[in-house]
């Protein structure tokens, strides 16, 4: 079986292997999280509202920090991931916190198989879909989990920067997708100095192949908004202009990093 077709079995074991590094780093802070920080950045928040008593499928929740500070808002959150060293810890941190968070372990394509419930929202975040090879099978998932009139709302790295090289000095990358990218990475992005190796697969997608898979899947766009910083200091040659907020160093305010999109199931699909 060649490494695309294996991407789950590899990427497993990626997000397996990054787990320790991840949890023991500064940019997760543990520490202050168990204290009750919330893990959510102030784009999401204004996306989801109040969510007090509401349901929450959270996909791709990678250790469940975003899960249990939704559920800290008052929301009744379920968090999904392939990784189950991370779900294992998402479990640990939802006990250690009293958080009534649950978790599910599995590739999120197979969730039907191990769930069988519709939520008011489903949330992913930061990093999620450029692990999937196809779009249009993701949002048939977002909209079968979704109530009718239900919120789906995607927080995500805009896919101009995933076309730079890892120095963003050059274009390295295609803006669409054209096919699985697999590469090996020393170190992490919560650690780049972590004595850990992994190899993975991942896909680019456009903005267009984004939009178009939920609408082709029943869902209605609320917004779309772009943003010319990341809340997180996970690249190279970053700078940070205001508190929590990035660019790049040498591309100033230049480019989107980040885009967000809340959109409405449609009450006859």
């Amino acid at each position: 079986m060649n490494k695309e077709h294996n991407y789950i079995n590899i990427n497993r074991a990626s997000w397996n292997n990054r787990t320790d590094a991840h949890l023991q780093s500064a940019f997760y802070d543990m520490e202050g999280f168990l204290k009750g920080n919330s893990s959510l950045n102030s784009i999401e928040l204004e996306l989801l509202g109040d969510v007090a008593g509401k349901t929450i499928l959270h996909l791709q929740c990678h250790f469940g920090q975003d899960t249990i500070s939704l559920s800290r808002l008052g929301a009744v959150a379920t968090g999904v991931d392939l990784a189950d060293k991370a779900i294992d810890s998402a479990r640990q941190i939802a006990n250690e916190t009293g958080s009534d968070a649950t978790f599910i372990c599995c590739d999120i394509y197979d969730l039907p198989h191990h769930l069988d419930q519709q939520f008011d929202i489903v949330f992913t975040s930061y990093g999620t879909i450029g692990w999937l090879p196809d779009l249009d099978k993701w949002a048939k998932i977002v909209s079968r989990f979704l109530k009718p009139s239900g919120k789906f709302l995607i927080v995500e790295f805009h896919p101009v920067v995933w076309m730079f090289d890892d120095n963003f000095e050059k274009i390295g990358y295609n803006y669409f997708n054209s096919g699985a990218i697999i590469e090996t990475e020393n170190g992490t992005y919560a650690d780049k100095t972590a004595a850990i190796i992994q190899e993975y697969v991942t896909w680019n997608h456009s903005l267009s192949e984004v939009v178009n898979s939920l609408i082709q899947n029943g869902l209605a766009i609320d917004s779309l908004n772009e943003y010319d910083y990341s809340p997180y200091d996970c690249f190279n040659n970053t700078i940070e202009f205001e508190p929590k907020k990035f660019r790049i160093a040498t591309l100033e305010n230049k480019i989107p990093m980040v885009y967000a999109i809340k959109a409405t199931k449609k009450v006859n699909e």
